[in-house]
């Protein structure tokens, strides 16, 4: 089954609260799961860069409730496109938080492809291999 991918970022609304915020999270994941889609959502208190991954038809229906969502504005698609193998299989949806030097960092990389840095050659890691340095000591302490 093909998969694809979406990154984007955003700009939160000033008055989402924690509390909101978690309930988000909580909603999307349970949708999520429904359409088969993974990904993670980082925030830095007032920006949200999100990847999600899965099927195409998932991807649409969860893209379409993102585009729609009423918890953050000036979306911004970062990429779009297809994928070999989900990078981030763990979470229906996780939020996770983030300083705003990273999420900047993230947001003006190239996003082109999904590309991971080969053979472990860190000298100029990809917005994917910055992304997986966050999630992976999640995981693992999961």
């Amino acid at each position: 089954m093909p998969l694809r991918a979406i990154a984007y970022v955003s700009r939160a609304l000033p008055d989402l609260s924690a509390e909101r915020l978690q309930e988000v999270v909580e909603d999307a994941a349970r949708f999520n799961r429904l359409a088969g889609v993974t990904g993670v959502l980082l925030h830095d208190g007032e920006r949200f860069l999100q990847y999600i991954e899965g099927p195409p038809d998932g991807i649409d229906s969860v893209y379409e409730r993102i585009l729609q969502a009423g918890s953050h504005i000036d979306i911004i698609e970062l990429a779009r496109g297809r994928l070999g193998q989900r990078q981030f299989p763990y979470w229906s949806m996780r939020s996770l938080p983030v300083n705003a030097a990273l999420l900047r960092q993230l947001s003006s990389s190239d996003w082109s492809g999904f590309a991971r840095t080969l053979e472990g050659d860190r000298a100029a890691p990809t917005p994917m291999d910055l992304l997986d340095d966050v999630v992976q000591p999640v995981v693992h302490a999961s």
